[in-house]
């Protein structure tokens, strides 16, 4: 697909997803880094000065040159994904759509929005068309669209072609998240070495909330929920990427093992979301093996784009159980965010 670069600012760049978002950009072939921003002490500054970089690698030449910009929409600006944290971006990115930019954002402030797409486009690129409503709803010409929390991506993608097969009506969910979600300096090493911290603030309402949004229907203006039970437990592991969760699923008629692994290995990407460029081949791989998924090994399959489902088996209680494993600062972050502006462009939705 031949297309001309389409402009993109990054908001919060300096940040943990921010300067990941940098680095798959870089060489992009549907996006060229414009412009990037983030907060009042580095705005002014060369970005390879202002920016504490973490990623592998130096910092990408042509961008490492660009001044740090403050967070105030430039009208003309076609995409703005923001890294922004959620007290931010409840005031930045409205403004953004405002001005007519479209807001990819990977911050949960409007995840719940009923107007606001939030989308894995594998398994709920319909839900795009709730901009139209969201447009009329606020008068902006531009619009946001969220991806999900770190853990959800990775558990949704995986549930979702079983919840199509058999009806999924009840989930417990347990995670085990990499060090890499909290940002950065984020978990201090004294709390975090030789021990798993059993709370991360917020986030088991996030994932019970947006899976069933995710796995929910457009009506009308707004998405219906799907009719899921879903009871999270969340824990900070001392693992660096990759936040793994063991599930239990319950579904409306019994489910086999050998039928959720057939489910799983068929599934594929739908027309239109399989030629995005980070759709991966395979967005789903069953890993047969007793002792995997693993993070350290298995974190970075499809490009980090592929979620890894193993140990499928009966569950005594609910029915099924399983091991899931995704990178939460690709599927779950960046790569997400970058997906979805894919699609917003194969969509129509800008110009290019």
């Amino acid at each position: 697909m031949s297309r001309s670069p389409v402009p993109v600012t990054i908001l919060g760049a300096t940040g943990t997803v921010g300067q990941r978002l940098v680095r798959m950009l870089a060489g992009h072939p549907w996006f060229e880094i414009a412009a990037v921003a983030a907060s009042e002490q580095s705005a002014g500054r060369r970005y390879e000065d202002a920016v504490r970089w973490r990623e592998p690698g130096p910092v990408p030449a042509a961008v490492g040159r660009l001044t740090v910009q403050s967070c105030d929409p430039r009208p003309g600006t076609p995409i703005a994904f923001s890294a922004l944290d959620a007290g931010p971006a409840r005031t930045i990115e409205p403004a953004w759509a405002e001005s007519g930019a479209l807001v990819v954002t990977n911050a949960s402030a409007f995840r719940m929005d009923p107007q606001v797409p939030l989308l894995v486009p594998e398994v709920n690129p319909d839900h795009l068309g709730l901009l139209a409503a969201q447009r009329q709803r606020r008068g902006w010409r531009g619009g946001i669209v969220a991806n999900p929390n770190c853990s959800t991506a990775a558990i949704v993608l995986a549930l979702a072609p079983l919840h199509r097969a058999f009806g999924l009506e009840r989930l417990v969910a347990a995670t085990m998240q990499a060090v890499s979600g909290a940002g950065y300096p984020g978990v201090p090493s004294l709390d975090i070495l030789a021990s798993v911290i059993p709370y991360i603030a917020g986030e088991e309402d996030k994932v019970e909330r947006e899976t069933r949004k995710l796995l929910g229907t457009v009506a009308g203006e707004q998405v219906a929920d799907a009719p899921i039970t879903v009871s999270a437990h969340t824990n900070r592991v001392p693992a660096v990427d990759g936040h793994l969760a063991v599930v239990s699923a319950g579904f409306a008629r019994p489910v086999s093992p050998d039928e959720a692994r057939e489910t799983l290995e068929q599934f594929r990407a739908p027309r239109g979301v399989a030629e995005l460029p980070s759709t991966p081949e395979r967005p789903i791989e069953v890993d047969d093996r007793p002792a995997r998924p693993q993070t350290r090994l298995d974190v970075d399959r499809g490009a980090g784009m592929t979620v890894t489902v193993g140990r499928i088996r009966r569950c005594p209680v609910l029915g099924l159980r399983l091991v899931l494993l995704g990178h939460n600062l690709v599927r779950g972050a960046a790569g997400a965010a970058i997906q979805n502006a894919e699609l917003l462009v194969a969509s129509g939705e800008v110009g290019g």
